[in-house]
């Protein structure tokens, strides 16, 4: 069985091969199961976590393990570890242990990158990352090979935070114009896509401040009473989501709506399988404002963890 460790995952990985691949994953057989995600507390704001994704195709079955700690970071140590476990499909032999931290930003960009592909105008060139945390340069570049974006603004509660991203972004991309910047709401009115990538609680981005035919991205928020957009933005908009079970377990940016009477699950036009496979179109017009929720899915961590298999053992 090979173990693979971070820096081989992101040696490997580049978002030309990996988006494809991801989408031949949704579009095909497949078998996922809602990932059990565990309290290890009372205090659902703050509490130790601990979640299991499994999920299966024709090359392999996997399951993703991670531990979340909130405050670990004062310790010196990491808020999140996690292992991808692959198994082979045709024979159930261990194939290879896989850390699943870095499989994680990777997959996890790559997704909503997938997402705005069938969602966000094909002329988009304006983009806004929300978050200048460990994944915000992952998200930018990822939408920045889907679609012909010019220009990035990172917004973060932290300005020097926001530059160092900023500057992360222009190394690997000097093509685009990057800018750390702290006016949200005028970004936002300017932006054609807008990925939000936060650990808020209340609604970072208002419907009010979003133009018509923009696209929004949130995958910060997996909680049932946290947000990262507010409901007006979700009864204007066209939502799409990874997977339904998931999102509509855990997303406070569909469930709160839902709670409030506004919003039903049916209101749901397409999961990510169903937008790969063709079923449903994605965007209908040019003015039409979108929203694709993300909680992660075991397929995508399946579908990246595979890519990264192949590349280093074949």
């Amino acid at each position: 069985m090979h173990v693979i460790e971070a820096s081989e995952v992101h040696q490997a990985m580049n978002f030309e091969e990996l988006i494809p691949a991801i989408e031949e994953t949704f579009a095909g057989t497949h078998g996922m199961p809602q990932r059990n995600v565990f309290s290890l507390e009372e205090d659902s704001d703050h509490s130790d976590g601990f979640a299991v994704l499994p999920a299966w195709n024709s090359k392999a079955i996997g399951v993703k393990a991670f531990t979340h700690f909130p405050e670990n970071g004062p310790k010196g140590l990491d808020r999140l570890y996690s292992k991808i476990l692959m198994f082979k499909r045709e024979t159930g032999e261990p194939l290879a242990l896989v850390d699943g931290s870095s499989v994680t930003y990777w997959r996890t960009a790559a997704v909503s990158a997938l997402g705005s592909q069938y969602l966000s105008r094909k002329n988009a060139s304006r983009l806004l990352v929300c978050g200048a945390g460990n994944l915000a340069a992952y998200m930018a570049l990822a939408h920045a090979t889907v679609r012909p974006i010019t220009q990035i603004d990172i917004w973060g509660r932290s300005i020097d935070k926001a530059e160092k991203v900023a500057e992360q972004i222009r190394m690997q991309r000097p093509d685009i114009s990057v800018a750390a910047i702290t006016d949200l709401e005028h970004a936002a009115g300017q932006a054609d896509i807008i990925s939000c990538a936060t650990g808020a609680g209340e609604p970072l981005i208002l419907g009010e401040w979003v133009k018509p035919g923009t696209h929004t991205d949130f995958v910060g928020n997996h909680s049932p009473n946290r947000r990262e957009c507010d409901t007006d933005l979700i009864t204007k908009a066209s939502v799409f989501v990874d997977s339904r079970v998931n999102v509509l377990s855990e997303a406070g940016e569909l469930l709160i709506p839902i709670e409030e009477g506004v919003f039903s699950k049916d209101d749901v036009k397409a999961e990510l399988a169903e937008l790969a496979r063709g079923q449903h179109k994605g965007r209908q017009t040019e003015e039409e404002i979108t929203v694709f929720k993300t909680v992660g899915t075991a397929l995508s961590d399946l579908a990246a963890a595979c890519l990264v298999v192949e590349k280093l053992t074949n």
